[in-house]
């Protein structure tokens, strides 16, 4: 909502800007089925998340928004581990029912400076540190302050987060005092970035994970070629009761794009120190990494290298991509190098303005057994509609 003075427009009170508000519904019906190679019973979950959203309009450069979730099982398609103590038996689908206040915040707007206090989204670059996790039903939100200056080709966001509202309905939400910091400068031809993530629950015990680092990432036109780019460097220090930990970060990806496709080439490292410790990114959206069947949600001991390659483009009025996945580990041990390797697929296709349709597999074959993984199938099929 961009900053307009109230006597320049209708809106002449607060009850104005509440009465000529907005309102949005989203609906997401998906269906996920789980199969692994262990004793777990396969999974199945047909599941329905509502999303309904008030937004004022503005008044003085305020603006306030109010945002109700809820996630059902549906038709009794409900066989499945939820993450939060519910049918252990089966695989995890992390889509635990839940009715909660999704979003709820205050914003002010002016001459490039806005701030927000409340509960609220909070997405920073491509989300590899600090997302939404808008795939999964109860999206990943933050109660918090925000501010941003933003100005010309120049930005800069400072958040305090005091409490964390992760995926798995309220029962798994965490009280933080994490202090977020992310500058950019777009160049042109790309978005330079510099980053600092100091998290820290708030509890009695030592547990800080402070995560510093450089990210660049654009595209260039060349002639009927769009060339892609992104590089990536961090460093984090991890603090326990009793010992500390030191990792890096990597990532290099390129791609090209023409005939209306798209293919890129990445490698992505999360370190290890000596073996015990991994490279973590506990806010990010993390299904959007490491494969879609969500073996890396946390980083092993040993570390992870992703090596990768995707293609992807349009058919039919639709979009589709394929992608590979190999992994290792960062530092391999005597049992522990092969971490497997995966095969994604996923074409969705919009009806009009409203309406969404999908299909979406993931299949994970494991490495080394001593590494704790095994073979997943997943699949997805979902319609959305949003009014």
């Amino acid at each position: 909502m961009g900053s307009v003075n109230a006597a320049d427009t209708n809106i002449n009170s607060i009850a104005d800007a509440v009465t000529q508000g907005t309102a949005n519904v989203d609906l997401n019906l998906r269906y996920e089925s789980v199969d692994q190679d262990n004793a777990l019973k396969d999974a199945d979950a047909l599941t329905l998340r509502t999303r309904l959203t008030f937004a004022t309009a503005e008044y003085y450069g305020l603006t306030a928004l109010v945002e109700f979730e809820d996630s059902r099982n549906l038709a009794g398609v409900n066989d499945y581990n939820d993450a939060i103590g519910n049918n252990g038996a089966y695989s995890v689908i992390a889509d635990p029912e839940t009715t909660e206040l999704d979003q709820a915040f205050l914003q002010y707007k002016r001459d490039g400076f806005t701030a927000k206090a409340g509960r609220q989204v909070i997405a920073l670059d491509n989300m590899r540190f600090l997302g939404h996790v808008g795939w999964r039903q109860d999206r990943q939100t933050f109660d918090a302050v925000t501010m941003q200056y933003a100005m010309n080709d120049f930005s800069v966001d400072y958040g305090y987060i005091y409490k964390r509202n992760r995926i798995f309905a309220e029962v798994k939400d965490i009280d933080s005092k994490d202090h977020i910091i992310n500058a950019s400068y777009n160049l042109g031809f790309g978005k330079l970035s510099a980053y600092g993530y100091l998290l820290e629950e708030d509890s009695n015990l030592d547990n800080g994970i402070d995560t510093y680092g450089v990210r660049f990432a654009g595209a260039k036109d060349l002639d009927k070629i769009k060339l892609l780019y992104t590089v990536e460097y961090a460093t984090q220090d991890a603090d326990t009761a009793t010992t500390s930990y030191s990792a890096d970060y990597l990532l290099g990806e390129v791609g090209v794009g023409f005939s209306g496709l798209t293919f890129k080439l990445g490698y992505e490292q999360l370190g290890s120190d000596n073996g015990e410790y991994g490279f973590a990114t506990p806010l990010a959206t993390l299904h959007a990494f490491n494969g879609w069947s969500d073996q890396f949600l946390g980083t092993p001991a040993q570390g992870l290298v992703d090596t990768y390659i995707s293609v992807g483009g349009s058919v039919v009025g639709g979009n589709w991509a394929l992608a590979y996945h190999d992994f290792e580990a960062d530092e391999s041990s005597a049992t522990v190098n092969d971490l497997g390797d995966e095969i994604d697929a996923v074409f969705s296709l919009p009806i009009d303005k409203h309406y969404t349709i999908g299909v979406k597999y993931a299949a994970y074959s494991a490495g080394d057994a001593s590494a704790g993984k095994v073979d997943t199938d997943k699949v997805w099929l979902w319609a959305n509609a949003k009014f």
